[in-house]
């Protein structure tokens, strides 16, 4: 059955800078080791998607309509399909004082978050720094080879993949997630570690958000409920005497040992 629009799907992929050749992304975590990109905050393997819900490049979004589960093909993406061109109004000279002021020294390639954007320092020079805002891949024509992994059939899976996508923990166990449906409500009890997240409280309310909002349009869902339990668990009573095995204490000393003492 071909893919189609609104399609849960697991996918595949590996991203390469078709001017360099340089891999710059990938699901396979054999390769991201071997070409030096790997991320111990990433979880590899097929990634879960909806086909047309904007999880990926729009430009590839388009190529995987039609195809079939198991199918790979390579698709070629221009600029304008994937990052945009560069935009130069996107390059600022910063005074070398700005930087003094804060503490920093500014060092060709380091990343600066200002006003919530991200920019790297492209050159250091005469007083003045030049930050970078683009994108990194902007004006960059990409090549992606992908694989239709699998298509998400049964509705479980299809909520789990969404938990999946939108709430990415390698400590996370996808199949300890506790998924209820009934009618049009999901109840959603997410694996014992994502109690313990450590993101700030915010990132976690858009995740579910997320979660929420691509099961809702895409299923016939109308309400997701989170459920976050507390179980006291049953204590085990431990023996206050220590345990002695009868066999290793003899019930009498020997003549010999007797006179050893």
């Amino acid at each position: 059955m071909p893919v189609k629009n609104g399609d849960f799907i697991k996918l595949e992929y590996t991203g390469k800078i078709i001017e360099t050749g340089d891999i710059f992304d990938t699901t396979n975590e054999e390769l991201a080791e071997e070409k030096g990109i790997f991320s111990d905050k990433k979880t590899y393997g097929p990634i879960s998607i909806i086909v047309g819900g904007g999880h990926v490049l729009k430009g590839m979004e388009a190529e995987l309509e039609g195809m079939e589960a198991g199918e790979e093909k390579t698709i070629e993406l221009a600029p304008e399909d994937a990052f945009g061109e560069r935009d130069p109004s996107l390059m600022q000279l910063v005074p070398m004082s700005e930087f003094k002021k804060q503490g920093i020294k500014p060092q060709v390639g380091m990343a600066i978050t200002s006003e919530g954007n991200t920019g790297i320092i492209r050159s250091v020079s005469g007083g003045r720094v030049r930050l970078d805002f683009n994108h990194e891949l902007a004006g960059k024509n990409l090549e992606y080879q992908v694989k239709v992994a699998e298509i998400i059939e049964d509705d479980t899976e299809k909520v789990k993949s969404m938990i999946d996508l939108h709430y990415p923990n390698p400590n996370l166990d996808s199949e300890k997630h506790q998924v209820t449906i009934e009618d049009d409500k999901v109840i959603i009890a997410m694996d014992e570690m994502a109690k313990f997240d450590q993101r700030p409280y915010m990132d976690v309310t858009m995740a579910r958000f997320r979660i929420a909002r691509d099961i809702q349009e895409n299923m016939d869902i109308t309400t997701v409920e989170f459920v976050d339990s507390f179980v006291k668990k049953e204590e085990v009573e431990e023996s206050t005497e220590e345990e002695v095995s009868t066999e290793e204490v003899p019930e009498k000393l020997t003549e010999e040992e007797t006179k050893e003492e």
